[in-house]
């Protein structure tokens, strides 16, 4: 490493480590999954409880911050005028639901082997204390900085992103941001996202009593579990799938899978899946609830679309993918939520009109919403400081890339997402992914990634904006 200012980087985050593990601990020690608004707190206790903690421990390492209501915070190195322009770090205290299938408390961070287990540890807690970290180093260090900085910190990215909405529409936006958010090397675009709910007529003299799976839209789920009055004894289980006898002769089915981001469901195992194959080759359903069981079959018939007709693959993001969520029997209804991420060759008008055709009458789609996918040219000045930092960092020789998962990035007018996450790290056995449970970090890599953003930050401050 040639830059003069690198002895002094190292030095740093390599002083704070047990600073910065107690502060992630901390951070990840407050349950935020979006729970019912209240007043101060637009997306529930949790989130405002979270972001409350993140602006504490910013103000300890010296930090001026700023509460926006409760949608969004921020701490900054400095001051920042009206008109003035200024560059831009953004992650999210916000977490999905712990799910099932913990080996220990999701929120009490555990190390094992140079990991980090914990809920949010990777997604997004632990990259935000490295920004509020790298933050400390800019302003401690005494360099003059042409552009202040500041480190956001958002409460609604996993279910709505409207606290970002908010910033946009009462706060002048930056420069230039990056959000700590997915993977290195640099990622300068995100496929399009389609969503919505499959949805069953009202059952009439059903024989499902109660069917439920998944602990949100965005994750693959491990876990689901059906009723039926059918007796046990006369069900044949598949793989993945488990029968027990319930109340008054009904039959209780578990399926067990493997769960995931649903941006990246390769290797990932559908619980629901696993359900409504069991019930199907076992017969079991009225003619109307076989029906909607067929629609969910070729759902979760494949992860890339083709079940349903809407694979897709345009040679500049990875292929579609789509996934079922979430599933639930209300008012006699079932409705299954399903996640889709698209690349530029399709868009949700097409995908509507594939998904009504395997519907018929047996299901209509419901709550359905999208986003379009976006794109920085990779040539771009931002863009090139980034990839040439971590290269010569790592002494690796990557290139910006595409990806399916959807980060604040997009709602940015000059914006990318950077790592620190390593895609050609392998979990160990006892690691789990982002939204899995045992969500781990491997903390050697989260410190190198901290000189990286600090590095980062300061070589983008010698950029005309």
């Amino acid at each position: 490493m040639n830059d003069p200012r690198w002895a002094s980087i190292d030095a740093f985050a390599e002083q704070n480590r047990d600073n910065i593990l107690r502060d992630i601990s901390r951070l990840v020690a407050v349950p935020s999954v979006e729970g019912v608004p209240e007043p101060g707190a637009p997306f529930g206790a949790g989130p405002k409880a979270a972001l409350d903690k993140a602006l504490e421990i910013a103000a300890e390492l010296g930090l001026a911050t700023h509460n926006a209501e409760g949608y969004i915070g921020w701490a900054q190195t400095g001051p920042v005028a009206e008109g003035q322009k200024y560059l831009a770090t953004i992650t999210h205290t916000d977490v999905v639901p712990e799910g099932n299938g913990w080996d220990a408390d999701p929120y009490t961070v555990r190390v094992r082997d140079g990991w980090l287990l914990g809920r949010g540890v990777a997604d997004d807690k632990g990259p935000s204390i490295l920004c509020l970290y790298a933050l400390k180093y800019l302003k401690d260090s005494g360099v003059a900085l042409r552009y202040p900085v500041r480190a956001l910190l958002g409460t609604n990215e996993e279910t709505g992103m409207l606290d970002v909405d908010y910033y946009a529409e009462h706060f002048a936006m930056p420069a230039f941001c990056f959000t700590p958010d997915a993977e290195f090397p640099v990622c300068n675009g995100e496929k399009g996202g389609f969503n919505g709910e499959i949805v069953s007529p009202k059952l009439e003299n059903g024989v499902i009593i109660d069917f439920a799976g998944g602990v949100a839209h965005n994750a693959v789920p491990d876990r689901a579990s059906c009723t039926v009055r059918v007796p046990a004894d006369a069900i044949r289980p598949i793989d993945g799938v488990t029968v027990e006898a319930g109340p008054n002769g009904t039959a209780v089915l578990h399926g067990w899978g493997k769960s995931g981001h649903a941006a990246m469901p390769q290797g990932t195992v559908n619980a629901i899946g696993l359900l409504v194959d069991c019930l199907l080759q076992n017969d079991i359903g009225t003619e109307q609830e076989k029906a909607y069981l067929r629609v969910l079959h070729a759902l979760h018939a494949a992860t890339d679309g083709s079940g349903v007709g809407i694979a897709a693959d345009d040679g500049l993001f990875d292929p579609l993918t789509i996934i079922g969520g979430t599933i639930e029997l209300r008012g006699g209804v079932l409705r299954q939520s399903f996640d889709c991420r698209y690349p530029t060759n399709t868009d949700p008008e097409k995908m509507t009109a594939a998904l009504q055709a395997v519907c018929g009458t047996a299901a209509t789609l419901e709550n359905l919403s999208s986003r379009v996918p976006f794109y920085i040219d990779a040539e771009s000045p931002a863009i090139q400081t980034l990839i040439g930092t971590y290269n010569e960092v790592t002494g690796e020789h990557k290139t910006p890339f595409t990806m399916g998962g959807g980060t604040y990035a997009r709602h940015f007018p000059y914006a990318v997402s950077f790592g620190p996450e390593h895609t050609d790290l392998p979990l160990p056995d006892f690691a789990g992914p982002m939204h899995g449970a045992n969500e781990g970090a491997p903390f050697d890599k989260m410190i190198e990634a901290l000189k990286i953003y600090i590095l980062a930050l300061l070589r983008l401050q010698e950029i005309d904006f």
